[in-house]
């Protein structure tokens, strides 16, 4: 296999650091200071966390915040290295799997640079936010997608894949229009709104995870060069993104938050067999000669 280097892996190497410096703040510096109600636009109250990185953010929301910021130093970023030093070396697994981790990075700071309350990290989520689109693009850009089915052995469950996706496709669109809809009938605002002014992870995830977890289902089961490339990257985001939700549910729990036993259930679901079918496709992929 050729050595590649460049751009994605200097890219990817900022992501790890500012990462490290985000998320470390998240986790480890917690303060002093003392909760506080708080009146929404919606005329709901709220407790505010009052201490911490997140100190503006409601309780249920840091401890989501902290959670993840967990995830992102124990499994984030060490993925990410691991993905870079195959990329570096021309594995076509390698590729793949940075594709997939840098689809996480994308997504986690999409959310904090648009979504977390303000604080003195502001310009790194959007740095983390620029940066994770960037590498990401640049990475797709070193994939031959046309081959890509060449590479892949005749043992790959395509169909068991494309299934799976299809549920998570399907959960995400019936968990989150569960949740709006009726809000909308009843002209009330929908749970979970908290001390936001809109749903920002709802409209990330029914606007693009959702069509991109059928679509590349879709084109997998026709095997369309495109749907291996989409369906590792949901597999390995819905990996890490599934890990992150499980451990929030946990983190709100011992916050005191009520957490619905669905999202208990369901996430380390995902989790797990999004990671069995990210092993098995990886392990099916056969490198290019290069």
């Amino acid at each position: 296999m050729k050595k590649v280097s460049g751009i994605p892996i200097v890219l990817s190497t900022l992501i790890a650091i500012l990462a490290m410096l985000a998320a470390g703040s998240g986790v480890f510096w917690q303060g002093e200071g003392q909760k506080s109600e708080f009146l929404t636009l919606r005329g709901e109250t709220v407790t505010i966390q009052g201490h911490g990185l997140y100190q503006y953010e409601t309780v249920s929301i840091a401890a989501q915040a902290i959670a993840q910021d967990a995830v992102t130093l124990l499994v984030g970023i060490p993925l990410l290295v691991l993905s870079v030093i195959w990329f570096r070396k021309g594995s076509l697994r390698g590729k793949l799997l940075l594709s997939g981790t840098l689809a996480y990075f994308l997504y986690t700071y999409a959310s904090f640079a648009f979504g977390a309350a303000y604080n003195i990290l502001f310009l790194v989520y959007v740095s983390l936010f620029s940066l994770s689109l960037f590498a990401f693009i640049f990475v797709l850009r070193k994939i031959d997608i046309p081959t890509l089915p060449e590479h892949f052995s005749t043992g790959l469950p395509r169909r068991t894949m494309a299934i799976f996706l299809f549920i998570v496709g399907g959960f995400l669109l019936l968990a989150w229009l569960g949740r709006i809809v009726p809000a909308l009938r009843a002209n009330q605002p929908p749970p979970g709104l908290e001390s936001y002014t809109t749903l920002i992870i709802q409209a990330l995830d029914l606007g693009l995870v959702m069509p991109l977890a059928f679509l590349s289902g879709i084109l997998l089961w026709k095997k369309n060069a495109w749907g291996y490339l989409l369906a590792a990257v949901i597999l390995i985001k819905g990996v890490t993104l599934a890990i992150a939700v499980s451990a929030m549910a946990v983190n709100m729990i011992l916050a005191g938050v009520q957490v619905s036993i669905g999202e208990l259930i369901m996430f380390p679901f995902i989790a797990i067999i999004s990671g069995g079918l990210t092993i098995v496709l990886l392990r099916n992929v056969t490198e290019p000669n290069v």
